[in-house]
């Protein structure tokens, strides 16, 4: 048996808000979880020898710290089941961006397996294996934009309106941990209620439908990413990726710890447009490397596309 062409999606998050700190050092957030059709495509194959196998496109990962092997290995244990699985993985996701790649793959990796070797798990089961795995992990089982808590896995589902994304990767890498050990990382942002994050959505989209949509952009980003001002400090190119942006007015954020930025448009026609409107005028580091070495334009996901491969 056989599944070609799965899809893991990229996510978004639309704010994140470092609210505190927990005593084994895991920080406590609060964010809001979109996906993009930005995918990583992978394809299964059983195999009756019970070995797991990932074709992976990142030189030099072992097998141990793959997430996709991980997550194959945690859902055969936990089912019991004498099956295997040959994996490969097409990415188009760049590693390390923020858009959650690898916790993508790992997901997509427990729902397809649940699918090929009918075992059976609910949601729920499938969201517990998850967890150990990362804690972005737990919100691509969960299948819906969410509204996350905790050390992000703490997800109410939330609905967003339509909206399309121009997705830029500045050309530098951005070390996650170095971010969130950072001293000048503020650790505090008062909590809010979900309640407050779907009211602002009421009153933007009120605006826009008053003015007609003639502008095309949001008013703007709901709080902020807490990240952001580390790594803009801490990483000059990304720094100069969103003053870039901001300068051909495209007011854009950082998602996760980046080094991904994003900018959010009401039509993906306006997405494209102003991908158009940058390329060719992107400015260099030195004589090279371009500030920005790849943008995307992508359709704001209403589901995650494997919603329906799991029970609840």
């Amino acid at each position: 048996m056989r599944l070609y062409d799965v899809p893991a999606p990229a996510k978004l998050n639309l704010f994140l808000h470092v609210t505190g700190r927990r005593e084994d050092g895991y920080h406590l957030l609060q964010t809001a979880f979109r996906f993009v059709d930005l995918c990583d495509t992978l394809h299964f194959e059983r195999r009756g020898d019970g070995l797991i196998a990932c074709d992976n496109a990142l030189p030099g990962l072992r097998a141990e710290e793959d997430l996709i092997v991980r997550a194959a290995r945690a859902l055969q244990q936990a089912a019991g089941i004498k099956w295997g699985a040959q994996i490969s993985c097409e990415k188009r996701i760049p590693a390390g961006g923020g858009l959650g790649g690898g916790s993508s793959n790992a997901a997509t990796a427990l729902i397809a397996l649940n699918r090929l070797w009918d075992t059976g798990l609910s949601r729920r089961q499938l969201m517990e294996l998850a967890l150990p795995l990362g804690a972005d992990v737990p919100v691509f089982v969960f299948g819906r934009p969410a509204f996350a808590e905790g050390v992000g896995e703490v997800l109410t589902d939330i609905e967003l309106p339509e909206r399309a994304y121009l997705i830029a990767r500045p050309a530098q890498h951005v070390s996650t941990p170095h971010v969130f050990t950072d001293p000048g990382l503020t650790r505090d942002t008062k909590s809010i209620k979900i309640t407050v994050f779907a009211d602002w959505q009421l009153e933007q989209q009120a605006k826009q439908m008053q003015a007609g949509q003639i502008q095309g952009m949001r008013a703007g980003f709901f709080g902020r990413n807490d990240l952001e001002p580390v790594v803009r400090a801490r990483y000059p190119t990304v720094e100069k990726a969103l003053a870039f942006l901001a300068e051909h007015g495209i007011p854009a954020r950082m998602t996760g710890s980046g080094a991904c930025v994003f900018a959010e448009f009401v039509t993906y026609d306006q997405a494209v447009l102003n991908q158009q409107k940058i390329i060719g005028k992107i400015p260099y580091c030195g004589d090279t490397v371009p500030v920005i070495d790849a943008t995307w334009a992508c359709h704001g996901l209403l589901d995650h596309p494997l919603r329906y491969w799991t029970k609840d």
